[in-house]
Order: C-alpha cells, then structure tokens, then sequence
C-alpha cells in the first residue's frame, strides 16, 4: 500500500468520517425531485411531486416562502445570480420565473412539448436552460420579452441534464441516448459529444472550472469526465442499481451520487483511488448539490425530505437531533388513527384558523365540498368541484389514488391499501378535523359528531 494510498484516505477519514450531522428540511407533501442552493450558500429551494417549491434558510433550516404556480410535479429549480429570482421546471411543461422576497410569478416560459426535467443558468443571470424529454434544449433570454428561445438544441433522445460551462460560452447536456453533447451558446453547433454510459445519462453536474464533470446513469456507475478533450477520466463503481443523482463541488475536490439503491456516495476525486464514503441512506435519491464551500452536502429523494449533512473536518462527531413530528401528530397523538394521519401533517394542519401548508386546512372537512377552503389556491382542476368530503370519498380518495378521484389536483400520488388502515385515518378525521358547518353533522358532546 502506497504512501499517497494511506493520505488519501486518511484526508477522506478526517472530511467525512469525522462526523456526518444530519438534518431534515420537511415540508413536501411527496417526493422532493430536484434542490438548488444559493450561490451565498444561505438558501436551498426544492421542488415537489405536490407541485410545490419551497425557498429554505439553510443556517436555521426553516421554510421561508412556499411557491405554488405549477399544474404537476415540479422537477428542478436554478437560482439566478442575484438570489432574488429563481426558476422552476415541471411535468406541466413550463418553465416559470418567480420573484423569491414576494413568492409571485414573474413570467412564463412555455414551449416544450414534454416534461421539463433539469434547469441550469448562465452565470451572469442573462440565459435560462431547459432540457425536456421532448428531446430539446431550449435557452431562454432572460432580458428578451419575447416568448420563442433565443436557442434550441435539439437531441436524438429525452435530455435529462443541462449545465452551463462557467465563462466558456458553451453548455452542455446529457441525454437519455447515452450521450454527453458539449455545444457553443452563440452558435448552437455542436462541439464535443462523448459516448458516455452503457445507458442513458440521468444526471450531470460541473465544476467551476468548467472543465471537469460528473454524470450519473442506470448502468449503476457515476463517470469523471475532462469537458475539453472528452476525455473519461475515472469510472466510479458501488452502487447497486441506478444512478439518478449526481453533484460535485465547486472546487472540483469531491462528487456525490445517488439513487435507487438507497445509497449516498461521496467521492474524493483529488486522488487517483476515488474511494468513496458512503453514508447510510433510506429510499431513493433524485437529486443532490454540495453548498460553495462543500461543507454541506444536501439530498432529495423519495421520502419526501431534503436531507442536509454537515460534512465536518474537526474530526468531532456531530449528531443531529431527531426531528419533531408535525403539531398535528403532537396535539392529537393519542386519538386512534394518528399514526395514518402523521405523512398527511406533512401538508395539512388542523387549525380552525385555516393555516394552509402545501394543502389546505382540514377542519371542518368532513361534509365541505372540495375546492372551499378560502384563501388557499386550489389547482384549477379542483375549484368549482362538485365533489363534498365524506367517509365514502375519503375512503376512495385513498383507495384509488388522488389521481383517479381528484385527477389534475395538487395531491401526490399515495394510496393507503388497507381496509383497516383506511378505516382508521376516517374516524380519525371525524375525531380531529370534524365536519363542515354547512354539513348535516351535530356534535354529541363528546367530540366525535354523528350524522342526521
């Protein structure tokens, strides 16, 4: 064993297995699909499978606006170099730009005839990338009013990955044909392209040398690559199953990967032995992003969280704290039912105040016709709905899915398949969110409420 073998992963050692500190940014009400951090490091946005995007202040790790403007899954965010402005890409096909210190929409970018899966922006603010499975890229002119691109890319396959390459004046992309394409901004022709995996490429990601790169793909490996020459430089094996999330740092010093085998991997890639720290994880990562500095690690995935590790090099170990259940879950912890209802906290509360979270209040919800609840912005598929909340529809809701019973709502897709687990989140909401006052409920006195 080499001299160099033994630093190596000894400065590995003193990075990552110093101590990894754990925290949860909770809030979506189903899988967090793509994450952005702030160029200051001081902000992290997410985007939902509930059509929803939250801006997080990662120091307290607590929610600061919550962006509601999507008709689907939102599955990536970018923010602009001011940090004021972001952008949001969705299954809806849109692209839409957001004011992030009032949480309006600025403008909308449509075009695409597919999803849009990834964003990357220019780094001085000017142009916007999306990549879509209708097989483009297109680069909107932040500064153009007009509604066409200044640029479309076309591929032979869905793009699932965009990147900008930081003052070179080319972009680049990786497509679900296996390729990594390198184009030039001012032209569109196409300057590099590189057979990259056995499958698609799922992800991608560069360093701000503009030259080096990751790229994650279903053929379970995360490759290192030389942009300039198209040069493979490493190929980093260990996962056992696809690879759909891909990072590196900016200094180019570490990478991390993710993905359906519940595994988070960080590399060291200043080292020819790339061994990896892995880091236990549980569910699927989609996305990931290491903060300016590569002290922070932050994760996306199936469990709805963004999940953020400390990475720590003071050789102490750090542990997070176990995270709070939602207020609903506490203040109702002892009625039958409250262990079904605790993944629907994520998103409801329970308050006759109406406190909305990425769904609507639920007091009163039994016998209230959906689509009612004031001050809340409903998808238009749900408002003016003739559909009222009763046992039997709570029951299909679950039982079907939100997307056969209330098809184009906000809901994420879940089902609970369980007679008996079904029964039990129903009788907790007739005990904890009670009925609609229009409804044809009473209260017996004991707070259970029966029905004319």
């Amino acid at each position: 064993m080499t001299v160099r073998f033994i630093l190596s992963i000894a400065a590995l050692y003193l990075v990552f297995a110093g101590g990894v500190a754990r925290a949860d940014l909770s809030g979506h009400g189903g899988p967090v699909n793509g994450l952005a951090i702030s160029n200051d490091g001081r902000a992290v946005l997410t985007a939902g499978f509930d059509y929803s995007i939250i801006l997080w202040d990662l120091e307290s790790e607590q929610e600061r606006q919550r962006l509601e403007g999507h008709d689907a899954a939102v599955n990536a965010v970018a923010f602009l170099p001011d940090g004021r402005r972001a952008v949001s890409a969705s299954d809806d096909q849109l692209v839409i730009l957001w004011d992030l210190e009032t949480g309006q929409e600025l403008r909308r970018f449509a075009g695409h005839q597919g999803k849009v899966v990834d964003l990357a922006v220019s780094p001085d603010g000017r142009y916007v990338a999306s990549s879509s499975w209708d097989r483009t890229v297109r680069i909107w002119d932040m500064t153009d009013e007009e509604d066409e691109p200044a640029l479309l890319l076309q591929h032979r396959a869905p793009v699932n990955a965009v990147a900008f390459l930081v003052d070179k004046g080319r972009i680049v992309t990786g497509a679900a044909d296996s390729t990594i394409r390198v184009w030039d901004l001012s032209t569109g022709n196409l300057v590099q392209q590189m057979s990259a995996h056995d499958f698609g490429v799922s992800s991608l990601a560069v360093a701000g040398d503009g030259r080096h790169a990751v790229s994650a793909s279903a053929d379970e490996t995360l490759r290192y690559w030389d942009l300039e020459t198209g040069r493979e430089i490493a190929v980093l094996r260990g996962h056992e199953g696809a690879v759909l999330a891909a990072a590196i740092s900016r200094d180019g010093r570490f990478a991390a990967s993710g993905g359906t085998d519940g595994k988070l991997r960080v590399w060291r890639l200043d080292s020819e032995f790339y061994t990896p720290q892995d880091v236990t994880y549980k569910g699927v990562v989609w996305s990931l992003a290491f903060t300016p500095k590569a002290d922070i690690l932050i994760s996306a995935g199936a469990d709805s969280l963004a999940r953020v590790w400390r990475l720590d090099d003071s050789g102490k170990e750090q542990r997070a704290g176990a995270v709070a259940q939602p207020a609903a879950v506490r203040e109702y912890a002892d009625l039958p039912g409250a262990w079904q209802f605790r993944k629907c906290a994520i998103c409801h509360s329970l308050t006759e105040d109406g406190e909305h979270k990425a769904g609507p209040s639920l007091h009163g919800l039994l016998g209230r016709p959906i689509g009612t609840v004031e001050g809340y912005s409903y998808s238009r598929a749900l408002s003016g709905g003739d559909l009222v909340w009763n046992e039997e529809n709570i029951d299909a809701l679950f039982r079907l899915g939100p997307d056969v019973l209330t098809p184009g709502s906000k809901m994420p897709l879940q089902r609970i398949p369980k007679d008996e687990d079904r029964a039990e989140l129903i009788e907790f909401l007739k005990l904890a969110a009670g009925y609609h006052s229009g409804s044809k409920a009473k209260d017996d006195g004991t707070g259970q409420g029966t029905r004319n």
